[in-house]
């Protein structure tokens, strides 16, 4: 009679348990699909910004003297077909910042751009020789600084009228 009474109780413990442990089971789960929900964005990204990306040009610091990084966004398409031209437009036409200073002279133009290697070869025209006094150094860094910031470009070569040496 013992032995009934014990075996009632276990198989009742039993069922209480295997009942007890499916019904958490089920609630665990709720709970974790309750808790992941779809990220919903608070605004739409267009077509232009997505075609953007940041890039560094580096410009003279008016205060310190010292050539300081400028982002600026700018759309891939004209970086995808010729990357090196717009980036030395973009430091041509000065910084957006009023405390930094352009240090390439105005009607510079860029006569063509190539690579070899990692090295990327520019080819001004002659306006460029027109750098203010004591700058020479500030204007072939900035142009070395925006252009190396570049994965593929490790060094940056400077011609006027196709003439090595002449800056």
């Amino acid at each position: 009679m013992k032995n009934k009474k014990s075996f009632t109780i276990f198989g009742i413990l039993l069922i209480i348990i295997i009942v007890g442990g499916y019904f958490g089971i089920k609630y665990a789960k709720g709970k974790k699909e309750n808790q992941i929900q779809e990220y919903t964005p608070e605004q739409e990204i267009t077509d232009s910004q997505a075609r953007q990306t940041i890039v560094s040009l580096y410009f003279l610091d008016r205060e310190t003297g010292e050539l300081y990084p400028e982002a600026r966004l700018v759309d891939i398409k004209e970086l995808i077909n010729l990357p090196y031209e717009k980036l030395i437009n973009l430091l041509i036409e000065g910084p957006k910042n009023e405390k930094l200073k352009k240090l390439i002279p105005d009607n510079t133009t860029i006569l063509k751009t190539y690579t070899q290697g990692d090295c990327l070869y520019i080819d001004f025209s002659s306006d460029i020789l027109g750098v203010e006094e004591g700058q020479k150094d500030n204007m072939i860094n900035s142009i070395t600084k925006t252009m190396t910031e570049l994965t593929e470009i490790n060094s940056v070569k400077i011609l006027v009228d196709g003439q090595e040496g002449t800056i």
